[in-house]
């Protein structure tokens, strides 16, 4: 059977040329398909390859793209307050791809409720164990730096802030990064003198699951580094609000939550002459009348609350090393400081 039972020769070919038979023509193509399917292949291949990943995280991402917007941290790594900003990469990540391996709880603190927060890859440091991901955070013209630290299946572990770009008490800050990896957080200040205040303090990512200081040195004067309450200005109406103290460094403040089984909390306390600190801003949740429970997802440490007279006695239970120093806890007991009582103006 040949091919001129499809074509019509009078039309289609000249005098001079035959019609070859079908299987001629048959292993012809299959000559040319095994030439050029392959070549067809690798250019499909190449194309995909190059197709660009959607940060946005509006699609599913696999762990493995991910990661491959991080620039990969291989030796010792420095980073600063004043160029923080320009250390991050050019590309965005969404909101909803980062919290696809970031829980929000670790979140909300740098991103807040609107989610507008600028989110950039800075780097990632690969170990045998674990991977350190820096992701900067813009809110507001303010840019903060965080490290988050996952197995190597890309699962949260911890985090800590290291840097943020805004700060108005004249210290140059910077965070430097070696190969274990230790996190170096400094601060420096040049005085009149040309002398050189400073504080430096390495933290570790320990077997435990959580951030342990290492290195605590400093230069400073106690009484110029007084701790700033971030919360002392907020409401204390409730019964159970109000400063708890055993001196000046050792302290907690409660202050009035969203109801009435609700309190926000700092505390603060230095052990050991201040070579262990610890320091904790949150909120707690009324179990009892006098019992209560510091408790938040994607954060290890919990912490108990009893009340009794003039009394709050705090007693750690879960791992709260990211909050304080390898050697010291939150264990301890404090005394309500008396409100003082404003003066009413006598009638005239």
């Amino acid at each position: 059977m040949t091919l001129n039972l499809f074509l019509d020769k009078s039309k289609f070919l000249s005098p001079n040329l035959q019609v070859l038979p079908l299987k001629t023509l048959f292993l012809s193509q299959i000559r040319f398909m095994k030439r050029w399917v392959p070549i067809c292949l690798l250019i499909i291949c190449f194309s995909c390859k190059d197709k660009k990943i959607d940060f946005s995280g509006e699609v599913p991402l696999k762990a493995e793209d991910f990661i491959t917007v991080f620039p990969k941290i291989t030796g010792s790594f420095l980073m600063a307050d004043s160029n923080l900003s320009r250390k991050a990469d050019t590309t965005r990540i969404g909101y909803k791809a980062l919290v696809q391996f970031i829980p929000d709880s670790a979140l909300k603190t740098y991103v807040g409720k609107d989610k507008k927060t600028v989110i950039r890859p800075v780097g990632i440091i690969e170990k045998e164990k674990e991977n350190y991901l820096l992701v900067n955070f813009t809110k507001q013209k303010k840019t903060t730096n965080v490290v988050f630290v996952t197995d190597k299946k890309l699962s949260y572990l911890s985090s800590k802030e290291l840097l943020t770009d805004q700060k108005s008490d004249n210290y140059y800050r910077f965070v430097s990064i070696n190969k274990e990896p230790t996190f170096m957080i400094n601060r420096e200040k040049q005085l009149p003198d040309n002398s050189t205040k400073f504080t430096r303090a390495g933290w570790i990512y320990n077997s435990e699951g959580f951030f342990m200081l290492v290195i605590n040195d400093s230069n400073e004067d106690p009484e110029k580094t007084a701790v700033i309450n971030p919360i002392d200005t907020l409401p204390r109406k409730n019964k159970l609000s109000g400063d708890y103290i055993k001196n000046e460094k050792n302290y907690i403040s409660i202050r009035d939550g969203k109801d009435d089984n609700t309190y926000l909390f700092f505390i603060h306390f230095e052990k050991d002459k201040g070579a262990c600190v610890g320091e904790l801003k949150g909120e707690f949740k009324m179990k009892t009348a006098t019992t209560a429970i510091y408790l938040q997802n994607g954060d290890p440490c919990i912490i108990d609350f009893n009340f009794s007279g003039n009394y709050v006695n705090v007693k750690e239970q879960g791992s709260c090393g990211n909050h304080r120093g390898i050697k010291c806890f939150f264990d301890d007991a404090y005394r309500k400081k008396k409100e003082a009582k404003s003066k009413k103006k006598k009638s005239s």
